[in-house]
């Protein structure tokens, strides 16, 4: 029997909006039960919680067009002993944006780029007042990267 996969969320939230989404992508994800779903704030997510998963969803504020320093605390905590050991690893990026978002996710690819990730779903960008549908959007997020590592597509 083959291993369990495991989908890992990794997120910051300062203002509550992108945590709202966490648990949006979280409950989704969690439809799938034949995946195990880990959800971990960036400071609390570390080198062994990267090591161990098959699939990541990394969740952001827009900071000044970028992603918060936290996010980017966790890639610098992780990236040289992850350092060529997570090679195709899919991932997606959820953001909650004041502006356009558009920065803290091209910024996210050049990092993730770097760890050989691969991207699989279009980038999840809410703009201003998170609405129900955008929380629904971020369900299927989450349950779309969870469904796609239980079936083998990545």
């Amino acid at each position: 029997m083959s291993e369990r996969k495991r989908l890992l969320i990794v997120f910051h939230t300062q203002s509550g909006n992108t945590g709202r989404l966490a648990d949006a992508v979280l409950t989704g994800a969690r439809r799938v039960c034949e995946v195990d779903t880990v959800m971990k704030r960036a400071f609390d997510a570390g080198t062994e919680d990267l090591l161990a998963c098959h699939g990541l969803l990394l969740g952001t504020p827009e900071n000044f067009g970028y992603m918060s320093g936290a996010l980017k605390d966790f890639f610098d905590r992780t990236y040289y002993p992850c350092e060529g050991k997570l090679t195709g690893l899919p991932y997606a990026v959820f953001v909650s944006a004041g502006n356009d978002g558009t920065g803290a996710v091209r910024e996210i690819g050049r990092i993730a780029n770097g760890y050989g990730w691969k991207v699989v779903s279009e980038a999840l960008i809410v703009r201003k007042e998170i609405t129900p549908e955008d929380l629904i959007r971020a369900e299927e997020l989450g349950e779309a990267l969870a469904a796609g590592l239980a079936m083998g597509v990545f």
